[in-house]
């Protein structure tokens, strides 16, 4: 009884979390101490301690009808000022509170804006290699995702590849900075060109196009690289931001959307998110959890945590043999298939207790993504693995 477009998603389920589950069968037949689990995305750095003791302050000293009741359905206002006032401080930047809205996450915050915006038959952009959820939910809205081909080596977008592809029905542009899957940080050099190819397209469609920035592993950046800071280059931008990674609370789903007000439709805009809000059952973002990141705007993850497994993981892969994109944010390998059939090397990497995701998941065949988020010594204990699997490719 359930629906032909369900059926459909169940049927495409995600990959990722299928070879999560997969994994968790592996652990119960070997042992978990032999499977090496590189699929989720899941902090494996724990929450700064300012988290717990702000909840508990929160909840000791709060008054509980306010501290568990409704609120405007874009957030607490003093919450929503005090991230606009973070972000004005860090970036330089003029957001006003009524441009903050609280999200249930950054998936949460994307599936607000596209409701806002997206009428059946509209188009959003995006570049590959994407996160695959956003598939999903442009396709909740009855649109279409028009995917823009990779850019090997550097997996820049591929902007050389962009103004073809913008019609009069597309509505927005979907980036990811710093990049999941790829780990590459987008440059300002990147930006200003796409701004100035969307300010020609905006010209030849007569409308607006805007770029909805999804930025949850924005703290998460290593040898001194600084993610640009997107109002500063595109000027129709939404920027989609979760605190999963940069607190590794993933699982308490909080984020926010930032609004500039140099924005076309301003007003039309914030006033459409706060409804689509609430029209799609979120009805406002946890109410503790705001009240926490506002004591929490300040704390950062122990991205040296990150760093120490990117180094050590990158190098000995590359020394294997494998060639493998450096990030530069976040906390993923982007490794070449040493075959063409990625599922075949992924297949192949199993028989080594060795999860790995294939890149066809995000729009570009040939590569795996290996999730670095994890423990130390789990890299080090698979290390016998992967030369297994490099043998087999590289003799």
């Amino acid at each position: 009884m359930i629906s032909k477009s369900m059926e459909q998603l169940v049927k495409g389920n995600s990959v990722i979390r299928a070879l999560f589950e997969e994994g968790k069968e592996m652990a119960r037949e070997v042992g978990a101490e032999n499977v090496y689990d590189f699929s989720l995305g899941n902090p494996s750095v724990p929450a700064p301690e300012a988290v717990r003791t702000s909840m508990k302050k929160i909840l000791d000293e709060k008054n509980t009808l306010y501290v568990h009741g409704y609120m405007s359905n874009a957030g607490y206002e003093e919450v929503r000022e005090a991230v606009a006032k973070s972000l004005n401080e860090r970036f330089d930047t003029d957001f006003e509170w009524p441009g903050i809205l609280m999200t249930v996450g950054a998936a949460g915050g994307l599936n607000v804006v596209l409701r806002t915006l997206l009428d059946p038959g509209d188009e959003v952009v995006c570049f590959a290699p994407f996160f695959g959820e956003y598939t999903n939910y442009v396709h909740n809205y009855q649109a279409q995702l028009v995917v823009v081909p990779p850019n090997p080596p550097s997996f820049q977008p591929n902007l050389d590849m962009l103004q073809d592809r913008i019609t009069e029905r597309t509505k927005a542009i979907i980036i990811n900075n710093p990049n999941n899957p790829t780990g590459v940080v987008y440059t300002a050099e990147t930006l200003d060109r796409l701004e100035r190819i969307l300010k020609e397209a905006e010209t030849r469609i007569g409308h607006s196009i805007y770029v909805i920035s999804d930025e949850p592993y924005r703290e998460l950046v290593y040898d001194g690289v600084e993610v640009p800071f997107i109002t500063k280059h595109i000027r129709n931008c939404i920027i989609g931001y979760s605190f999963s990674k940069s607190l590794s609370l993933p699982g308490e789903r909080i984020g926010y959307l930032a609004v500039p007000k140099a924005i076309d439709d301003y007003q039309g805009l914030i006033e459409g998110l706060a409804i689509a809000n609430r029209v799609l059952g979120f009805v406002n973002a946890p109410s503790l959890q705001q009240l926490m990141i506002k004591e929490c705007l300040n704390e950062k993850t122990d991205v040296a945590a990150y760093d120490k497994n990117r180094k050590f993981l990158y190098k000995s892969l590359t020394d294997m043999g494998f060639e493998c994109v450096k990030p530069e944010g976040a906390f993923y390998l982007f490794v070449k298939s040493p075959v063409e059939d990625e599922k075949a090397f992924v297949e192949e990497a199993k028989k080594q207790h060795l999860l790995l995701v294939p890149a066809s998941s995000f729009g570009c065949p040939g590569y795996v993504r290996i999730a670095y988020c994890v423990a130390y010594d789990m890299i080090e204990r698979s290390m016998p693995a992967f030369k297994a699997l490099a043998e087999k490719y590289f003799g």
